[in-house]
């Protein structure tokens, strides 16, 4: 059972937004303040070569600084690893792009506070209001959605949402092994044949207010094979530990 007011740790993996991590910050402590929540903000700053890290020194929030660049599941792993480490209740993913308005986080939350969920992700698709992403990754999402249904039964409109909430039970799991490079469909799967309980909840997404997406049309294909080649393998690898 979750204690009245539970620990949250917001996590915000930054590499080079300058232009937007001090306003995802601020916001994030904006909604902590007018909701009442418990809630620390750790930025992780993914060896960002512009001005992040001077920023991120003068901002309300806790942060860790990687020596080297270790991409969004490496960040996100060491986020999960401080979680776990220091006992927060609930993690949650906001991307420090500014695509994630701080305003949704009692949406995403709520599946979590009130048990209903293990997992809770903020999709874009189901009332399919907000910034509706590119063609080419549009095409990608109704793709994986077909893998996740066709490997664990499970439909997963925004797949590759990156906004969303853990509760312990994921942040352990979490902490022992977290996809390293493209891990939010992958982590779908590892998590669903894990038995979680995944909850979509409707969010509004922006533009990014910063930065630059590293899946562009040019490396779609790119893209999808090699998370399919991941998701297999994780499918695998995982069915073949439960048949032991």
């Amino acid at each position: 059972m979750q204690p009245a007011k539970p620990n949250i740790l917001v996590i915000v993996p930054c590499f080079n937004e300058q232009g937007a991590i001090a306003s995802v910050v601020r916001d994030l402590v904006a909604v902590r303040q007018r909701e009442g929540y418990q809630l620390d903000v750790l930025v992780v700053n993914d060896c960002s070569t512009d001005k992040s890290m001077d920023i991120i020194r003068t901002l309300p929030c806790l942060y860790l600084n990687l020596p080297v660049n270790l991409g969004i599941g490496g960040a996100m792993h060491s986020g999960y690893r401080y979680a776990y480490l220091h006992g927060y209740d609930i993690a949650v993913q906001v991307d420090g792009d500014g695509q994630h308005p701080a305003d949704e986080l009692p949406t995403v939350l709520e599946p979590i506070l009130k048990q209903e969920a293990d997992i809770s992700i903020g999709s874009r698709f189901i009332n399919r209001e907000g910034f509706q992403s590119s063609f080419s990754r549009r095409v990608g999402i109704k793709y994986f959605r077909w893998l996740n249904q066709l490997l664990i039964g499970k439909t997963i409109h925004d797949s590759t949402s990156g906004f969303r909430a853990f509760n312990q039970r994921t942040i352990a799991i979490a902490n022992n092994y977290y996809p390293d490079e493209y891990p939010e469909p992958e982590s779908i799967v590892q998590f669903g044949l894990q038995g979680l309980r995944i909850k979509e909840v409707p969010v509004r997404m922006r533009h990014r207010q910063e930065g630059v997406s590293s899946i562009n049309t040019s490396r779609a294909f790119y893209y999808m094979l090699k998370v399919s080649l991941g998701i297999l393998f994780m499918y695998f690898r995982l069915v073949n530990k439960r048949a032991d």
